[in-house]
């Protein structure tokens, strides 16, 4: 069995102090691929310096919409220039919007808009943080659709309700499920992991945060844990561990363009 963890943020200071038995225990546990998401430029060269360390990282690029005040001229350039330079950046993100912590809407909606045209640009996926912002972020891509044509993409740690989530199966996008997944009272997240096709489906961490059952409320979350995200989104859907291991990781790879080490 092999298992991809499509969201982690391994740059934090919870991991420094133990990282390599961090990445012996998902190692262990058939975490085969990690996809690194990035919140604010400063973070660039930090993401890019794990990804060389460990082969089995590959990241993206971008700011996160809580982050847009350190968007700059220079951001752009400095994201097409790595993208260009560095095979082991598969997307651009986390970008997106958040309405629920924070207000500048405008300036939210403008920086996702350029992550948005540099995806399309370097003919990479996006990954799109959404909270409370499904309709102005349906409105925002079928825009950016009309205007400039699709970009691929998934809606990441997905908490959405069941309509929303159809709204972006329809515009094409993936939709990858966190520790979320595995909460008793999450019943919306339920729900629409029930409904997504088995083709646009994806499992993550968003390690350090959203520690899933049976280890929630732990001081961290790891990469190891994405087995148990999938083992209860598994359970939903009602097939085997094995066969949604085998379909996420091949929907992973199809979105990020990642190929799998050889198991022989």
């Amino acid at each position: 069995m092999q298992l991809i963890d499509t969201h982690v943020h391994l740059n934090f200071d919870v991991f420094q102090p133990d990282l390599d038995q961090i990445a012996q225990r998902w190692r262990d546990h058939h975490i085969v691929r990690l996809v690194h998401s990035c919140v604010e430029p400063s973070e660039f060269g930090q993401i890019q310096s794990l990804a060389h360390r460990f082969s089995e990282l590959y990241y993206a690029v971008g700011v996160h919409p809580l982050d847009v005040d350190k968007w700059t001229s220079e951001t752009e350039s400095q994201m097409l220039s790595m993208a260009k330079s560095d095979p082991k950046i598969v997307a651009v993100g986390e970008t997106g919007l958040d309405f629920f912590k924070a207000n500048n809407r405008d300036q939210q909606m403008q920086v996702f808009w350029s992550h948005l045209q540099i995806a399309q640009q370097l003919q990479l996926p996006v990954i799109i943080h959404c909270r409370e912002a499904a309709t102005p972020m349906v409105q925002l891509l079928a825009k950016f659709w009309q205007d400039h044509g699709p970009v691929s993409g998934v809606m990441h740690c997905w908490s959405g309700t069941p309509a929303e989530t159809q709204h972006f199966l329809d515009l094409g996008f993936y939709v990858s499920f966190s520790g979320i997944a595995t909460f008793k009272n999450a019943t919306q997240v339920h729900e629409s992991a029930r409904i997504v096709p088995c083709d646009r489906i994806l499992v993550e961490t968003d390690c350090p945060f959203l520690a899933p059952v049976p280890v929630r409320g732990e001081r961290r979350n790891e990469p190891a844990n994405v087995r148990y995200v999938a083992q209860h989104v598994a359970d939903l859907r009602e097939v085997s561990l094995e066969t949604f291991a085998t379909t996420t990781t091949q929907n992973a790879c199809r979105l990020f363009q990642l190929s799998l080490p050889d198991q022989s």
